[in-house]
C-alpha cells in the first residue's frame, strides 16, 4: 500500500514523459510565487507512513498543516521584511515572499486520530500511524490434531 495513490498506467507514464514532462516541470516543481517546492521523502513501516519535508530557514509556526477527507496539506507562508535603520539609504530592496502547498492523499487504513508533526534541523517530519488491521500479522501456526 502507497501513501500516494497514482491512477496513471504505464502507456500513460510514457506519453506523459514524452508529450509534455519537460513542459510541466515548471509547473510542477515551482509554486505560484515561482519559488522552488520543497522536497519531500515519504517512508513506509509496518506501523507507519513518514513523511519528511524539507524547509530550512523557517519556523514552526509557519506551517498549516491540515486533513479533510482523506488528503494531507501541508502549506507555508513566509515573508521576509529586513527592518530598515534611520541612518541607512536604500539603493535596492528585495523582497522574500515564499509560499508552498503540498498534496497527499492518504489510504484508507491509516488512524488520523494519532497523527503528529515536528519541525527540527530544517526537516518537517510527519509521522501517520496506520490502524492495526492494516498492519502485518505475525505468522500463526496451527496446529494438527
Amino acid at each position: 500500500m502507497t501513501l500516494v495513490r497514482y491512477q496513471n498506467q504505464l502507456p500513460s507514464l510514457f506519453d506523459r514523459f514524452f508529450n509534455n514532462e519537460l513542459e510541466g516541470w515548471n509547473r510542477n516543481n515551482f509554486s505560484d510565487t515561482n519559488t522552488t517546492l520543497p522536497s519531500v521523502n515519504i517512508k513506509e513501516n509496518t506501523d507507519t507512513f513518514e513523511v519528511e519535508v524539507a524547509v530550512p530557514g523557517f519556523e514552526k509556526s509557519d506551517f498549516n498543516i491540515e486533513l479533510n477527507n482523506d488528503i494531507l496539506t501541508i502549506s507555508s507562508e513566509k515573508q521576509v521584511n529586513e527592518e530598515v535603520k534611520n541612518d541607512e539609504k536604500i539603493t535596492k530592496q528585495e523582497f522574500s515572499y515564499q509560499s508552498f502547498t503540498r498534496s497527499f492523499t492518504l489510504p484508507e487504513l491509516v488512524d488520523e486520530e494519532k497523527i503528529s508533526a515536528k519541525y527540527e534541523n530544517g526537516i518537517l517530519s510527519i509521522s501517520i500511524p496506520k490502524k492495526e488491521e492494516a498492519k502485518p500479522k505475525p505468522v500463526k501456526q496451527i496446529e494438527i490434531k
